[in-house]
């Protein structure tokens, strides 16, 4: 199995997948206080992009540019010639806290008339009233 996704990272097809773990690998090199702010990065026309999380980690990348630069070249897997940041200006939607379901305590006792002519529709609420009776 290892020698099939090896042979697969290998192929010139998958570069892109070889390129960003690279990337992901560069990240984790980073210091934190900059890794923090690195949403996701790739490459394009030889320059490595960094999209930000937030203009602040813009200013502190500028800021540390021929940092990461030379650790680019220590590095050595991935051939770019420049680096480029920026914030990206589409607003990530925060999940909203998942509401547990509002349990109740069933006030019916299931004592109820039934005056349904239709035979399925009977049905339906016999099953609804032996529920009820459960409960």
């Amino acid at each position: 199995m290892l020698e099939i996704i090896k042979h697969l990272k290998n192929n010139p097809q998958f570069g892109k997948i070889n390129s960003s773990q690279a990337i992901k690998k560069f990240v984790e090199l980073l210091p934190l206080k900059l890794s923090k702010g690195v949403k996701f990065g790739y490459v394009r026309n030889n320059i490595l992009f960094f999209v930000l999380t937030h203009p602040v980690y813009k200013m502190e990348f500028e800021y540390n540019k021929a940092l990461i630069k030379s650790l680019l070249k220590t590095y050595n897997k991935i051939d770019v010639a420049d680096v480029k940041f920026f914030v990206t200006n589409v607003i990530e939607k925060k999940e909203a806290p998942k509401k547990e379901p509002i349990l109740y305590e069933e006030r019916s006792y299931g004592i109820f008339e039934n005056k349904v002519t239709n035979p399925v529709l009977n049905e339906e609420f016999e099953k609804i009233r032996n529920i009820i009776k459960k409960s």
